[in-house]
């Protein structure tokens, strides 16, 4: 839980219907200077295949974002301050943050919308400004990220007063596209052109015992390049939600050896040998089904 001004939150499950908050041992409340940040937007996601999911915090301007890497001992070590994301997110704040593959080539990558909250910040900050462009993480694999935000053309870097963020697939492409909102001002749709020359498999699952939006639910798949996950979700970011679908980029593998579902019910389905490029409708019970 991502706490404005307050330490964060992690809060582990004891599977007995009740959870302990461990945010200050697991190294995630506060910044690395001990001082509460800032904290707006969060999600979470396994950036480095490793199988744990990682943390991502949108924070105030000079604090940067907090990219906690999940060491898999319940702590957690901030990877921003010695990275391309720290350097380039110090003087931004940000409020809508979320890992999501925009090139499909298997490693989640990073997206941060930003805007201050004090127009006149200027006046006081010169480094610092109240519309601010966003910011685009590319993930070169191996725990390591590339800005990329100017190569996305001009309108994209485009100062805005960012809130909220959500991506989609709007145009049934099988890439991601953007949705922006911003204060006092009018929301941004970008198109992802080209993010689906890698290949990718899209899955929408539909709960029967389990809810019938599968949150919770964890997709795992193994194709030629190695195995993912990701796990269904409606809260993430900022005030927002994004698709519920799970898309899964693929890079140049031509099909998926094998997808396993882990339903909230308890109930496993697996499948085997699938194409690339398809999106599939999966239902608790009953396997692929037509959308």
């Amino acid at each position: 839980m991502a706490n404005d001004t307050q330490p964060n939150k992690l809060y582990r499950n004891n599977r007995n219907g009740t959870f302990t908050e461990e945010g200050v041992a697991a190294g995630v409340a506060f910044g690395e200077d001990g001082v509460a940040r800032g904290a707006m937007g969060v999600d979470a996601g396994d950036y480095d295949r490793s199988g744990r999911p990682h943390l991502l915090v949108g924070n105030f301007s000079n604090q940067m974002l907090g990219l906690y890497h999940n060491e898999g001992t319940g702590l957690f070590v901030d990877e921003a301050p010695a990275s391309t994301v720290g350097r380039a997110s110090l003087l931004t704040l940000s409020f809508g943050v979320f890992f999501w593959d925009y090139d499909l080539d298997g490693h989640p990558d990073i997206f941060a919308a930003n805007g201050h909250i004090e127009e006149e910040i200027g006046r006081v900050q010169p480094r610092v400004s109240y519309r601010e462009p966003p910011l685009l993480f590319r993930n070169l694999g191996k725990r390591r990220f590339e800005d990329v935000t100017s190569k996305m053309g001009p309108q994209f870097n485009r100062p805005i007063v960012a809130r909220g963020a959500a991506y989609a697939d709007i145009d049934r492409d099988g890439d991601l596209d953007l949705l922006l909102t911003t204060n006092h001002g009018p929301a941004y749709l970008f198109r992802n052109d080209g993010g689906n020359r890698n290949k990718w498999l899209c899955v929408r699952l539909v709960g029967t015992q389990s809810n019938r939006s599968a949150i919770g639910a964890v997709v795992k798949l193994e194709s030629a390049s190695g195995k993912q996950w990701n796990r269904v979700r409606s809260g993430s970011s900022y005030c927002s939600q994004s698709d519920l679908a799970l898309t899964f980029g693929l890079g140049s593998d031509a099909r998926v050896t094998a997808l396993e579902i882990e339903w909230p019910s308890g109930a496993r389905r697996r499948l085997a040998n699938l194409e690339a490029n398809q999106f599939l409708t999966i239902q608790e019970g009953a396997g692929i089904v037509r959308p």
